[in-house]
């Protein structure tokens, strides 16, 4: 029950969700994954799975050094479990019954981190992201975009000129569980090129799709 009213949260606020119940599972889905798939965002962590411990399951993702951002969340409340789970390599902790409107919080401030405090990705085409509040501007304008238009460009904007390729932008925007009609990728490229101008986001046959960085921009 938790597990399901974590995810809708998560879901609600925003995020794409997979949510895997085994340590064997989260080692195929986050330790060892297939090639096709993205790197995630963050990770929610539970310590106690019914076929191992999760602090081994983090131990053995920091030691292929995977650098996803991990938010421990758990019953155990000592202080020594705490410290035990930081020193893992966790980079935040909290205790069950857990507040989704701080867990939204902290995986916010965990990817804040990540981006290295980057708060706005300066865009060609006169185009800014702004990481905190997810608003896009064009020319100081904001522009109105869906939460699927917006999933995509958040994607993109994270490392502009980098290619992603469609099975990647689907499987970064979609749960496991939910399917996606096969054009539905182009149509959501075709939009953000409508409402944001065709040269921001380029296409190269068999690479994929990528957004272009502002003249000047790191």
């Amino acid at each position: 029950m938790l597990g399901a009213a974590m995810c809708a949260g998560l879901r609600q606020d925003g995020h794409a969700v997979d949510w895997v119940r085994t340590r064997a599972e989260a080692e195929l889905a986050w330790v060892v994954p297939s090639p096709e798939l993205l790197v995630y965002d963050a990770v929610v962590l539970d310590l106690g799975l019914p076929d191992g411990a999760g602090l081994d399951v983090l131990r053995a993702a920091r030691a292929r050094s995977h650098r996803t951002p991990v938010l421990i969340a758990t019953a155990r409340d000592r202080v020594s479990e705490r410290v035990a789970g930081l020193d893992a390599g966790a980079d935040d902790y909290m205790v069950k019954p857990v507040d989704l409107d701080e867990l939204n919080a902290r995986l916010r401030a965990l990817d804040r981190r990540r981006l290295g405090q980057t708060l706005v990705v300066e865009l060609a085409s006169e185009v800014s992201v702004h990481v905190s509040t997810r608003q896009v501007l064009r020319r100081g304008k904001v522009i109105d975009l869906t939460a699927r238009e917006y999933a995509v460009l958040a994607v993109l904007a994270r490392r502009p000129g980098m290619y992603f390729s469609r099975a990647q932008l689907t499987e970064a925007m979609y749960d496991w569980d939910h399917a996606l009609e096969s054009n539905a990728i182009d149509v959501f490229i075709h939009q953000l090129r409508k409402k944001l101008g065709n040269e921001l986001i380029q296409t190269a046959r068999g690479l994929g799709y990528r957004v272009v960085a502002a003249k000047g921009s790191a």
